[in-house]
């Protein structure tokens, strides 16, 4: 079990300075944020503006509780885990109704899935996830053809049975190298194709399938009903991952088809932000004023 940084202890106040800093700037700003919260909760679940915290994984790492305050506190409704860091089920679920918090989703590598589905079930159902959501594969797990992604499909049916039967469901996160061709095909079109769709949802990134040149808009139009969750991710015109709402991808033409493609949930992402603060408030601001206006 990892316990939280003293109070005292250097990262725990590096922490807090970082979190001072974001929340004197919301007051700044006279709460528009929290207008902004009001006006999702009033509205429904769908409309809510999550956050993937893997975005915020090095203050996650410091202070899971102080992390999930700080994300409250900008204004997010929905959080979206990759790891617990070392604390129980039960410690989340406690975390998240202190803070207002929902999670509907988190992230579980294929080797957890492999080796401790049970487990993976039992503690999503503590913590109240609705889906259970594959988030990478390793080089070695993608191969260089079209036969691993067969195998996986295979997998992911088999894992999707038990998540079934306990009212989950399993979905799978790409990046680029799914949606671009290897030997034999596309690996994306194979796990669309070969995963059983009612137990196999997919997690769209949508920074990543713009990376590889896929249009959003055609997958969903192709496959309606089977991306109830996306990552909300913008891109520079140089191809670079930026803040939400500074880039060049089209939020307001891919939400405008959020019924058409099932969306239900939706994550504010940035892999590797120079600014968590910025990144969070910026993000949270530019989704959420797209999701009002559909």
């Amino acid at each position: 079990m990892i316990t939280t940084p003293n109070l005292l202890s250097p990262g725990r106040r590096q922490f807090l300075q970082q979190s001072c800093v974001g929340i004197a700037a919301l007051t700044v700003l006279g709460n528009p944020l929290q207008a902004l919260a009001a006006s999702q909760s009033s509205s429904g679940s769908v409309k809510k503006t999550g956050l993937q915290l893997y975005t915020l994984r090095d203050m996650m790492e410091k202070s899971v509780a102080d992390t999930l305050k700080l994300v409250a506190g900008v204004g997010y409704g929905d959080v979206e885990f990759a790891g617990y860091f070392g604390h129980s089920a039960a410690d989340i679920r406690k975390l998240l109704d202190a803070n207002g918090l929902a999670a509907p989703s988190v992230h579980v590598p294929l080797e957890v899935l492999r080796s401790a589905l049970p487990q993976v079930i039992k503690d999503a159902k503590v913590i109240g996830h609705q889906y259970i959501v594959l988030p990478w594969l390793s080089e070695e797990q993608r191969g260089d053809s079209v036969d691993n992604y067969k195998k996986l499909a295979v997998e992911l049916n088999g894992f999707a049975k038990p998540i079934k039967d306990a009212g989950l469901q399993l979905a799978y996160h790409n990046h680029d190298f799914e949606l671009l061709p290897v030997k034999g095909g596309v690996p994306y079109d194979v796990l669309l194709g070969e995963t059983d769709q009612d137990l196999v949802k997919m997690e769209l990134d949508l920074f990543w399938a713009v990376k590889a040149g896929v249009d959003p808009l055609k997958l969903f139009a192709a496959n309606p009903g089977r991306f109830p969750l996306v990552h909300v991710k913008d891109m520079a015109k140089d191809g670079a991952m930026v803040d939400v709402g500074t880039g060049t991808i089209d939020f307001k033409a891919i939400f405008a088809k959020a019924e058409q493609a099932g969306i239900r949930h939706q994550f504010i992402e940035h892999d590797n932000s120079n600014n968590r603060i910025t990144t969070i408030r910026q993000g949270y601001q530019a989704l959420s004023q797209v999701l009002k206006n559909i």
